[in-house]
């Protein structure tokens, strides 16, 4: 067995150490957490987060009142964090929470008008943020970049 002092030269000296370029998966998932993160800067601005965006986008999606079960369906998360995100969104005015008129039991999400001004400020802001990003790349290579992502998708 080596001796503590080369053992820890080995680690150091480790794959995971070499500053040599990344595998391709850590690469992306590396962007995306950046984007992610201008992304939501860009929506703290105007007191959004990209999830409270989501739920908003669903209501105006929808047209009409949502179930809190259905949301959380269309926004891939747990009825419990659905819940809290409604609770802050209703606390904020931007969403009401109404009975539903076919089942005593249900309670429904309603955008309000605060709610859907908000919504189309966050789309605006999303849109110029996402400029921001994607400008510094040619053309050519976003047609490319967007390609190659939809070969991605299961």
């Amino acid at each position: 067995m080596p001796r503590r002092a080369e053992r820890d030269t080995e680690v150091y000296h480790s794959p995971m150490n070499n500053p040599s370029p990344a595998p391709m998966a850590f690469l992306m998932m590396g962007a995306v957490h950046q984007m992610e993160a201008h992304l939501e800067s860009a929506l703290g601005g105007i007191g959004l987060s990209l999830a409270k965006f989501r739920v908003l986008s669903q209501l105006v999606e929808a047209k009409e009142p949502v179930p809190l079960s259905s949301l959380a369906e269309r926004c891939s998360c747990v009825r419990s964090n659905m819940t809290q995100l409604v609770d802050r969104l209703e606390a904020e005015k931007l969403v009401e929470r109404v009975s539903d008129p076919n089942d005593r039991r249900s309670v429904l999400a309603a955008l309000t008008p605060e709610g859907r001004a908000r919504q189309d400020e966050g789309a605006r802001v999303l849109a110029e943020a996402e400029r921001e990003v994607f400008e510094r790349i040619p053309e050519a290579d976003r047609e490319s970049l967007a390609r190659l992502v939809q070969l991605l998708k299961p």
